[in-house]
């Protein structure tokens, strides 16, 4: 009991201090006159990016420098946040930011306590990588190994490769999170950093919040939809294993609730919204490189809903490369050549070599020829629609079935959805298809209708980028964590509401079918050695589960 007691203070702790910059940037614009939910929370999430990233440039800087600056950002927020004296905002408009606060609170609670329903606290991170999948590989503690030494040293000397990966190798925004918060406690373990980064992780629940309310669903559709995205296997697994690739779809899922914002054709004429953009997708990239798999069909889609003005566009351009060019200089000069993702996303190299990324690239589809690159490029588009080894994997879970080894199933089950896009979707795609239907037999209307088609839509753009542009072949396949997660998280709101807008029952029933799933598979613990199982967690990931499906569902909107 006492370590989930423990849990549930660092839980408390992390929370304040992840959300305090991002409280005083919604508090001060809310008194400047903004009153639009999805925008504030936009607001809300560039500013906890920019908080980070202030972090980890004021501890390259010197450790010094950056314990002054992680000090100053919290004291500074809260002693904001009591100056713009938010009682004194419209209460309506304060009951609306607090569901998406309360979601992200509960999302965090639900998936700590899930994750560390079997005990090991006392080793965070190995069981981080066993609890929910086969093992992964050690990338959750890249971010802490980066973050520790720029505590300790600060730009001198370079920090050491965790492993064969250079500090130049991975965007820093997670280690600017880690340094924002470590100066007010930590411990050896990696508890800390656990729970600290899982809560960042969920900051993208505040986004899809936004882009829900942004597309103006009705409450049970909207609460339908993100209580199936958050009790899924991508939330879950990817939640508690904390590489930084569901912060990175938090900030696209934002700068797309501002293009699918009925203002948008205000907000491209407004420079600030364009500084607000240009952030979001800056911080995505700043989190992970493969947010480019998003962020360009965005673009495109940004300029389908109306062509910015020249303001817009400079201050945007402006933002991109204060962001983006002060990271591509740190890759450059402070510890190159930080393009080892590039080269082998990109262009298929593996392998650490002494050639450019253009260099790899060239030689990679030279390597490969016409043929060889058309074969990439269909099976890429083939894994995301059929994945790989599917029928085994179904034959092996009805054989743990037959044979009385539940444990068996549930690991058979886990692999592909773990993998590969439309397996993991499942019975959601009778979502589409219920469309389909619907469209035949009528003309449906509404706001569920439209953003089910948008969504999709913007799935099929993201997917379709990702296949283009992922080398592919063995070495880089389209495998869920190889792009980005927005696509799954979107994939399965738009099938939910996709289904609701052409038959509520069936939106209901697929979403009620899609969370049991996934508590079955992830409730369990096949993958580890027998520990003792926590009732109190249990009762405490129940506790946030039910109280995220009650926000999500009762919170109406003015």
């Amino acid at each position: 009991m006492g370590a989930d007691l423990e849990l549930l203070w660092l839980l408390a702790v992390h929370l304040v201090l992840t959300g305090l910059p991002a409280a005083l940037a919604v508090f001060v614009a809310a008194r400047r006159g903004l009153r639009d939910v999805p925008l504030l929370l936009c607001v809300a999430l560039a500013a906890s990016g920019a908080a980070a990233m202030l972090s980890f440039w004021a501890f390259y800087l010197d450790p010094l420098v950056g314990q002054v600056a992680a000090f100053l950002l919290a004291l500074g927020s809260a002693q904001g946040i009591y100056l713009c004296r938010p009682d004194r905002l419209d209460r309506e408009l304060l009951r609306e930011l607090a569901a998406p606060a309360a979601l992200w609170a509960l999302a965090s609670l639900f998936v700590v306590y899930l994750g560390f329903l079997y005990g090991g606290s006392e080793g965070p991170l190995t069981i981080a990588a066993t609890r929910f999948s086969h093992p992964l590989p050690p990338d959750n503690q890249i971010p802490l190994h980066f973050a520790n030494w720029y505590y300790e040293n600060g730009s001198s000397p370079t920090p050491p490769p965790f492993g064969d990966w250079l500090s130049s190798d991975r965007p820093p925004l997670q280690v600017g999170y880690v340094l924002s918060q470590r100066a007010f406690g930590w411990d050896e373990s990696g508890l800390h950093y656990q729970v600290l980064a899982v809560v960042v992780q969920q900051l993208w629940v505040v986004a899809m919040w936004a882009l829900l309310v942004a597309a103006r669903l009705r409450p049970l559709a909207r609460g339908l939809a993100i209580v199936a995205a958050m009790v899924s296997d991508i939330a879950i697994v990817h939640g508690f294993f904390v590489w930084p690739k569901l912060i990175a779809a938090a900030f696209v899922l934002a700068a797309l609730a501002m293009v699918v914002s009925g203002r948008w054709s205000g907000l491209r004429e407004d420079w600030r919204a364009g500084a607000l953009f240009a952030a979001l997708c800056g911080f995505a990239m700043l989190a992970h490189g493969a947010s480019a798999f998003a962020v360009i069909p965005l673009l495109g889609y940004a300029v389908l809903r109306g062509i910015p003005s020249l303001r817009w566009l400079a201050a945007a351009a402006l933002v991109a490369v204060a962001l983006l060019g002060s990271w591509s200089a740190y890759q450059r000069f402070a510890d190159p050549p930080g393009d080892r993702l590039l080269k082998w996303q990109l262009g298929g190299a593996l392998a650490i070599d002494d050639r450019g990324a253009l260099e790899a690239i060239v030689d990679g589809y030279e390597e490969a020829g016409f043929d060889g690159t058309l074969a990439n490029k269909r099976a890429n588009a083939e894994a995301i629609v059929r994945g790989k080894d599917l029928g085994e994997a179904l034959d092996s879970a009805a054989d743990g079935i037959g044979g009385g080894e539940p444990g068996q199933t549930v690991e058979a089950l886990r692999l592909p959805r773990f993998f590969w896009l439309f397996p993991f979707l499942g019975l959601l795609l009778l979502g589409p298809l219920a469309m389909l239907v619907a469209r035949i037999r009528g003309r449906p209307e509404g706001a569920e209708w439209r953003f089910a088609l948008t969504s999709l839509g913007f799935s099929l753009a993201v997917a379709a980028t990702w296949a283009l542009l992922l080398f592919g072949g063995s070495e880089a396949p389209t495998t869920i964590h190889q792009g980005t997660l927005l696509l799954p998280l979107l994939a399965v709101c738009g099938c939910v509401v996709g289904a609701f807008a052409a038959w509520r029952p069936l939106g209901i029933g697929l979403a009620a079918l899609s969370v049991l799933l996934a508590l079955a598979l992830y409730a369990p613990a096949p993958t580890l050695e027998p520990r003792s199982f926590s009732l109190l967690a249990a009762l405490l990931a129940a506790a946030g589960l039910a109280g995220f499906g009650w926000v999500a569902l009762r919170t109406a909107p003015r």
